[in-house]
């Protein structure tokens, strides 16, 4: 089984490390990385300015733009083999509800997806990287299960998993779950710059807003690591039918 790696703390972040780690004792692993922390940055691409991949002492690649280019240029021009699956994480802090819309370990899998290739978001309920190595278990454990059920061979997946950042033997089986939703974010921080300038920073996300039975909020709250399958397709079907009825309301005056 190959697989590639990649996240967006950056290719030094102790996530990637272990992620590596553990994977390697049971695949044939490339680590292809941004070069610096490039959260939030969701399936951004970078096309006003040349890539750069340069290679560390340990043998992973990073590169100078985002978590989706790093993906996209691994699959487009820098393999000379197809990955049977990318692996992206392990993400410092959790990427749960409406996080994974702007999440860059979400946008690193995504786009392996929508090359169609199986991709698994991972990440860590809490900042700091406490229990890291449990949570790299926990991947070890997932692609191993992937492949012995052959689930590598079918139509291409996306799944987004999220680990409570406790001790292995703490830890509750997996349980598939729907994205939950949080508050709106909190509001934004200014500050006065040096020059009198004033300067905005995004503040953090907001609460769970819907962390009922089923949601991943629920199910790490209790313990357990969330696994929720992720599509694509934005179309809102259930007001197709009335937007359809409203069009030609519109035209027929």
């Amino acid at each position: 089984m190959k697989i590639l790696i990649s996240n967006d703390d950056g290719y030094q972040a102790p996530g990637i490390v272990a992620l590596h780690q553990a994977l390697a004792e049971v695949a044939d692993v490339e680590v292809i990385a941004p070069e610096h922390n490039n959260s939030a940055k969701s399936n951004a691409l970078t096309l006003a300015a040349p890539l750069y991949v340069h290679q560390a002492h340990n043998g992973f690649r990073y590169v100078t733009g985002t978590p989706a280019d790093c993906v996209h240029i691994a699959l487009k021009g820098l393999l000379e083999h197809r990955p049977d699956l990318v692996v992206s994480g392990i993400n410092n802090g959790a990427n749960m509800g409406d996080d994974t819309i702007y999440s860059g370990t979400v946008g690193a899998a995504m786009e392996a997806y929508l090359f169609g290739i199986p991709a698994i978001a991972i990440s860590q309920i809490e900042k700091g990287w406490a229990h890291i190595d449990a949570a790299a278990q926990v991947a070890q454990r997932l692609v191993q299960r992937i492949e012995r059920e052959r689930m590598l061979e079918g139509p291409a997946w996306l799944l987004n998993v999220n680990v409570p950042n406790l001790p292995a033997d703490q830890l509750k089986p997996l349980k598939v779950c729907r994205l939950g939703r949080r508050h709106a974010a909190e509001k934004v921080i200014t500050q006065q710059s040096p020059r009198g300038e004033t300067m905005y920073w995004i503040a953090g996300a907001g609460a769970a807003k819907d962390s009922s039975e089923g949601t991943d909020f629920h199910a790490t709250a209790a313990g357990h690591v969330s696994l929720t399958p992720l599509q694509i397709d934005l179309t809102d079907h259930a007001q197709l039918g009335d937007w359809r009825d409203a069009v030609g309301r519109l035209a027929a005056d």
